[in-house]
């Protein structure tokens, strides 16, 4: 039996109006972006009254449900010895995190027309620290393992009572979300297209962009000559990942143009 699709309510608050064709509100898409990032920003309101952005490690995970997909409802763990100072004086803080990803650059015949092909998500909700010593390890786990796949077990844990008291974990309830994403090439004015000094003197279409993981480099700046497996595969799939999503996106609509 298929799974309803779960989205977030669309509200005032994360309501696209421009451009609202290349939003989205269900969770899976909105989860997807977050999980293939490395670092998210976290805006808030400081005690000082002050708007302040930080970027953070976040990872989704739910302490409830372990096994919930990226299309099911989660939360978003947030990694930072930073979350004492945010919670000085209060117990939980309104939040808006962002997190977006470049997929290529987009060329156009006038500049004011070049873009970029991107993927980005804004999530609204209520932070709070956590506490529960079961929950916050759980939460460590699951950014150790957002930072590289495999790694928490990769190494040496459990985390000591030293270390699980210095570090900060926040956990984010979402409450509102909405994703954006753009694909394909340029989209160009009729009248530029139509002037053929224009195209045949300007190159137009998509530079397709990835991040890439490069070869690792042992302590000392020696070279490791026996990676762990794990590690050699996951880097592999990230780096075919981004390049496919990036090629991808660029291919959209741009067959015969």
């Amino acid at each position: 039996m298929p799974r309803h699709e779960l989205s977030y309510p669309k509200t005032a608050i994360n309501k696209v109006n421009r451009y609202a064709s290349l939003a989205a509100y269900d969770i899976k898409t909105v989860h997807s972006i977050i999980a293939a990032v490395p670092v998210v920003h976290v805006s808030f309101v400081s005690e000082q009254g002050l708007p302040t952005i930080l970027p953070m490690i976040g990872a989704l995970g739910n302490f409830a449900n372990p096994s919930a997909d990226v299309d099911e409802v989660q939360d978003l763990y947030i990694h930072g010895y930073v979350s004492a100072r945010l919670f000085r004086g209060r117990e939980t803080l309104s939040v808006c995190v962002s997190a977006t990803i470049v997929d290529g650059l987009v060329l156009a015949l006038t500049p004011f027309s070049h873009n970029y092909n991107y993927r980005s998500a804004i999530l609204h909700g209520t932070a709070s620290a956590v506490t529960d010593a079961a929950e916050k390890l759980y939460a460590m786990e699951r950014v150790t393992s957002h930072v590289l796949p495999g790694r928490w077990t990769g190494s040496r844990i459990p985390p000591t009572k030293a270390e699980l008291d210095s570090t900060g974990i926040l956990k984010v309830k979402i409450t509102a979300a909405s994703p954006k994403i753009h694909t394909g090439g340029p989209n160009e004015p009729k009248e530029d297209l139509a002037n053929p000094e224009v195209t045949g003197r300007v190159w137009t279409g998509v530079v397709p962009t990835w991040t890439v993981h490069g070869e690792p480099v042992a302590r000392g700046g020696g070279r490791v000559e026996n990676v762990p497996e794990y590690i050699s595969q996951a880097l592999e799939r990230r780096n075919e990942m981004g390049k496919k999503e990036a090629v991808d996106a660029a291919r959209v609509g741009m067959e015969g143009a």
